[in-house]
């Protein structure tokens, strides 16, 4: 009888083992976003920034993280990007993006690719560069 109770003494052990060497549960990218004028943000501005799955092609992009940054800020304006590796899937593409509003309205957007590989091989910090939109 005594026998009977080692198998689940086993295998609550493995089960304790397996969980300590799981795959981290959150990863960050981090960096800034930034523009060229020589102007200053109004203390309403809004700044967004969003890491996107951009793989598919004439679909919308899948967000993994999105983070609004505090108003009041000038660039260059600090942020980072917390998402779960788990939903980062080998053989797709990533992107981050970043937009200003102001008053609601688009006032700066990023509009060249900034392509991440999310391995740990990017260089942090990210500079995110906006254009003004006209």
């Amino acid at each position: 009888m005594k026998f009977t109770a080692l198998p689940l003494v086993l295998a609550t052990g493995l089960l304790a083992a397996c969980s300590s060497t799981s795959a981290p549960q959150s990863a960050s990218l981090s960096g800034e976003v930034f523009y060229l004028q020589r102007i200053a943000l109004p203390p309403s501005a809004q700044v967004s920034v969003s890491l996107q799955d951009v793989s598919l092609a004439d679909a919308p992009a899948v967000e993994l993280a999105h983070q609004v940054l505090p108003s009041g800020k000038q660039v260059p304006i600090a942020f980072t990007l917390n998402y779960d590796p788990a939903q980062v899937k080998p053989g797709h593409s990533y992107a981050v993006s970043a937009r200003i509003e102001i008053g609601g309205k688009l006032k700066f957007i990023s509009t060249e690719r900034h392509s991440v590989k999310l391995d740990g091989s990017d260089p942090q910090p990210l500079r995110i560069r906006v254009d003004a939109v006209r």
